[in-house]
């Protein structure tokens, strides 16, 4: 069993910085750069990356914090319109932000036709997984989507909420994301940096959301309505994106074509 602390780092004068803060900001950071470094890979402009990140970081606000209005809460929020948006109070979910990253993938196609949906998410799919460790590595700090009461021997008491010690449901999310990255990166080179189209988009798809089912039995309801049930709200919501990523690999993906033409 291991001891655990807060959620904000040594103070510096006046302010009082947060893990979780930093680690969202460094795993956008380093997703962007190495997102710019795969456009450069297809010979593509350094503007498309650093526009995409614009539409990225909006629609995985955006999309985060509207999925845990929609799906976590809901009759809250009714009550509360004018907090909807505030997403500085906290309460943001993945699902919702795996919405707002293809709606902005798909927004940013529109404006740029000459780029594909299934290339563009291509290119996404390792900068999310880069994100998804940093960002579930700052909900262990937060002592937020926390597992359930374990006696494993790598259980961790989060002393801000209980003394009971609990998986560490987080960081098997975090640790699921360093897995999903090497399998993606894995194929990107085994297909020299120009992988089928869409396969990597799908890959994701069916690994990430396939691994959230299984840790979901690991972890505490978040949704208060659906407590007592056998399905957590997080493993209904992850059908839809495995299905998703089903499809796109049997339906779209050729494998007899590396890429688009350039």
């Amino acid at each position: 069993m291991l001891p655990f602390g807060g959620p904000e780092l040594s103070s510096i004068g006046p302010l009082m910085p947060r893990w979780y803060g930093l680690l969202f900001a460094g795993g956008f950071l380093l997703g962007y750069l190495y997102g710019s470094k795969l456009f450069r890979d297809a010979g593509k402009s350094q503007a498309y990356a650093d526009s995409l990140l614009t539409y990225m970081l909006i629609g995985t606000v955006l999309g985060a914090r509207l999925g845990h209005v929609i799906f976590y809460d809901p009759d809250y929020y009714l009550r509360n319109l004018h907090e909807v948006l505030a997403f500085w109070q906290g309460g943001l979910a993945s699902h919702g932000a795996g919405v707002g990253m293809l709606l902005a993938i798909w927004l940013f196609m529109r404006k740029h036709p000459e780029l594909t949906f299934a290339w563009l998410g291509d290119r996404v799919a390792m900068p999310v997984a880069i994100g998804g460790i940093f960002i579930r590595i700052g909900n262990f700090f937060n002592s937020e989507i926390l597992g359930v009461p374990t006696d494993v021997p790598w259980a961790v008491v989060f002393a801000r909420v209980d003394m009971l010690p609990r998986h560490p449901s987080m960081l098997y999310e975090s640790l699921l994301c360093v897995l999903l990255l090497i399998v993606l990166w894995s194929t990107y080179h085994h297909y020299k940096k120009n992988p089928p189209e869409g396969l990597l988009l799908g890959l994701i798809m069916i690994i990430l959301f396939t691994g959230r089912i299984l840790i979901e039995f690991t972890k505490v309801e978040q949704a208060a309505f659906m407590e007592g049930t056998f399905f957590t709200m997080g493993q209904l919501l992850s059908v839809p994106f495995i299905l998703y990523g089903i499809w796109l690999i049997w339906k779209k993906v050729d494998f007899g074509k590396a890429g688009i033409e350039r």
